[in-house]
């Protein structure tokens, strides 16, 4: 027999094996919940209430502590340890990560991302909510605007790669941007991703065109849920235009802009596709997240993957509960 033949068939048992077990795991699961779902229906007396909340409960309890509870302790365990988990170092890694000049530039270019990136997102969300629901029609171009959202960040990515592609002007230019400026006179642009600190910039763009759509969304509803007595009211009392904008849009949608604004920073606090795609990380456009996998996967070094993945998770938790903090304050007033 062929050794193409005899590899091919054994990728395809190996698969099949695999494809057996997932299969058999989920099939289990499923099993197991049916007979907890029967016993709880037959179940009656006192115990029927406790019953219903456990079997409601318990596997969702279960399932988020073994895909996030226990890979966040896994993960604060092996951030103490060296690159193969075989020596303690105590906050040797976390001393090396806010010390080391590398991982500050990169932790230097994350915040940079946390404070443009979700600003310019959320402020054009704001800018074209309030364009766009003046406008006939409004519904197709919101569909329009928010379209960006339904494609991934590797595909945004390679759609924006293709944007800032350069070539020598003496050849046919294949990125847009690069067409643009040279049609308006610039004879030599820029290679524009090797381009610093310009490409991180370019970089956030990227970013800004998938978020702002669904900022766009999220404030048009918040303006629209302003009651129209208010409106009426500072509308006779002369406010119009940017005084009505600044003086009741604002403050009645103040915490619908917070909640836009933390999201899109826990967004961007978290990318890592943008950047693993377009640059992987090169030409000073590294950020947390990416290093956080170079460090694990590429120079194995399981420890300091590791704390950066803690330093990650502690940068993200304040946003999360503040998030979570101005939700409830907006269901208690409603």
């Amino acid at each position: 027999m062929p050794t193409d033949l005899v590899l091919a068939n054994s990728a395809w048992t190996d698969a099949t094996i695999k494809f057996g077990n997932s299969a058999g795991a989920i099939a289990g699961f499923l099993g197991i919940l049916l007979v907890i779902f029967f016993a709880a229906g037959r179940a009656g007396g006192r115990f029927t209430r406790p019953l219903a909340i456990a079997v409601m409960l318990g596997p969702a309890v279960l399932l988020l502590g073994i895909g996030l509870v226990v890979p966040l302790v896994r993960t604060v365990y092996l951030s103490f340890y060296n690159d193969d988990s075989t020596r303690f170092l105590g906050g040797a890694n976390f001393g090396w990560a806010f010390t080391t000049s590398h991982i500050q530039e990169v932790l230097l270019t994350t915040l940079l991302w946390l404070l443009i990136a979700p600003l310019a997102a959320t402020g054009l969300g704001l800018l074209l909510a309030l364009l766009v629901d003046r406008m006939r029609g409004q519904a197709i171009y919101k569909s329009l605007i928010f379209m960006p959202m339904a494609v991934s960040l590797v595909g945004a990515s390679i759609i924006w790669k293709f944007v800032y592609e350069a070539r020598d002007p003496s050849q046919p230019q294949v990125g847009l941007l690069s067409r643009v400026v040279i049609a308006l006179g610039w004879e030599h642009p820029p290679n524009w991703i090797l381009s610093q600190p310009l490409n991180t910039f370019l970089l956030m763009v990227v970013m800004v065109w998938v978020q702002t759509g669904f900022a766009m969304v999220v404030l048009s509803a918040a303006i629209k849920a302003i009651p129209d007595e208010i409106t009426e009211a500072a509308r006779l009392d002369g406010a119009t235009g940017v005084r009505l904008f600044r003086s009741v849009t604002v403050p009645m949608i103040r915490t619908t802009i917070v909640v836009v604004l933390t999201t899109v920073m826990i967004t961007t606090l978290k990318a890592f596709d943008i950047i693993r795609t377009m640059t992987g990380g090169n030409f000073g456009t590294q950020v947390l997240a990416n290093e956080m996998y170079s460090q694990s996967f590429e120079q194995y070094n399981t420890g300091r993957g590791s704390a950066l993945a803690v330093i990650l998770f502690l940068a993200v938790l304040p946003l999360v509960a503040y998030n979570i903090i101005q939700l409830r304050k907006e269901r208690t007033v409603r």
